[in-house]
Parts: structure tokens; sequence; C-alpha cells
């Protein structure tokens, strides 16, 4: 930190961070943020989530949780419907997420190659 300036800057970001998380519009999205999801890149995960979100103008609940027990499909998130239903998607890279946000959260349509109940999760 080097002046009161960039503090500013940095209260403001994460202030409009966590109003952004407040929001529940039907989904909700949760990126598991533990040592081992961090460590594969679940904060650029995260950030990518609320920036496509941004850019669709789309207000959705984005949380964070803890450790899930799967370490080698990290970063994981779950998408959470209205109804209660959950897909978690692994190994998310941030093009994962821009197909993610458009085809499931505007369209409706599961990603489901990048489902736990992909072939790929098994191996």
């Amino acid at each position: 930190m080097k002046s009161i300036t960039e503090l500013n800057a940095l209260r403001k970001k994460a202030l409009k961070n966590m109003e952004v998380q407040k929001e529940n519009h039907g989904y909700k999205i949760v990126v598991g943020m533990a040592t081992c999801g961090i460590a594969a890149g679940a904060k650029l995960i995260m950030s990518t989530f609320i920036e496509q979100l941004e850019i669709r103008n789309v207000k959705v609940s984005v949380s964070m949780t803890g450790c899930v027990g799967v370490c080698r499909l990290e970063p994981m998130a779950d998408i959470i419907d209205e109804l209660g239903n959950k897909t978690t998607y692994i190994m998310l890279t941030p093009e994962k997420v821009e197909k993610i946000v458009q085809s499931h959260i505007i369209n409706g349509q599961v990603v489901s190659e990048y489902t736990i109940n992909s072939t790929q999760a098994i191996f």
C-alpha cells in the first residue's frame, strides 16, 4: 500500500465484489477456496465468474466455500439453481468459466463435459 488513494480503490473494489456476492437471481455460484483450490487457481476462477457476470450484466450470488475433499479436481465450483439442484464443475479455467456463464447461467444448459460426472473425473 503506497497511499490512501490506493487503499480507497481497493476498498471500493472489495465492496463492489461483496455486493455482487449478495445478489441472488435464480442461480448461486460457490467456488472452492480451500488451500488446494487456491493453489490450483481458484482466486482467478472466482474473479473470472464475477467479471463474466458483470460483462453480461447478470446478477447472481457468487460465494466461496472451504475444502470439498477432491483436491485433484480443483479448481471447482458449484452452480446451484433456484430449486436447489447442484452442478459441480471441475478443473476450471477462465475459458471454461466463460462458457459456463454463457451456457449454464444465461441459457440454462449444463456444460456436461466440465462436470464432476464427466468421464475425465473418473480417471
